[in-house]
């Protein structure tokens, strides 16, 4: 059960974070206006009246409001930055290329070519 509260409350606060209440009150709005202005005049005058912008009702007139302000709440005043981070750093991962001079060996076939020594003799048993 408080599992299921608290995906509830983050699923609630992450709509708000990204203003998704303005979106659902605009479409409440739309909505009255359109049943209210169907009451009166065919429904397709009805929508027209909605969406034209020159009718406004007072919820609209609420919600823009509000975004106005929460907008003009986000915008901060503009400060010089002061730059933290080093742009000159220099990390190393590697050791330095360091080239290595490996002794020269003659492979060639004439070294091979020749016999094994022979062993020396050995001496007579007395």
């Amino acid at each position: 059960m408080l599992r299921c509260l608290g995906r509830v409350v983050t699923i609630f606060a992450l709509c708000c974070a990204i203003g998704l209440q303005w979106i659902v009150l605009q479409s409440v709005a739309w909505t009255t206006m359109i049943v209210d202005y169907a009451k009166r005049a065919p429904l397709r005058q009805a929508i027209e009246q909605t969406f034209d912008g020159a009718h406004p009702c007072s919820l609209c007139h609420a919600v823009n409001r509000a975004k106005t302000s929460e907008k003009k709440s986000d915008v901060q005043p503009a400060s010089a930055k002061i730059d933290i981070v080093c742009v000159k750093r220099r990390i190393q991962l590697f050791r330095p290329w360091l080239s290595v001079d490996y002794m020269a060996r003659d492979f060639s076939f004439s070294e091979f070519a020749n016999s094994p020594p022979v062993p020396p003799p050995r001496l007579p048993l007395s």
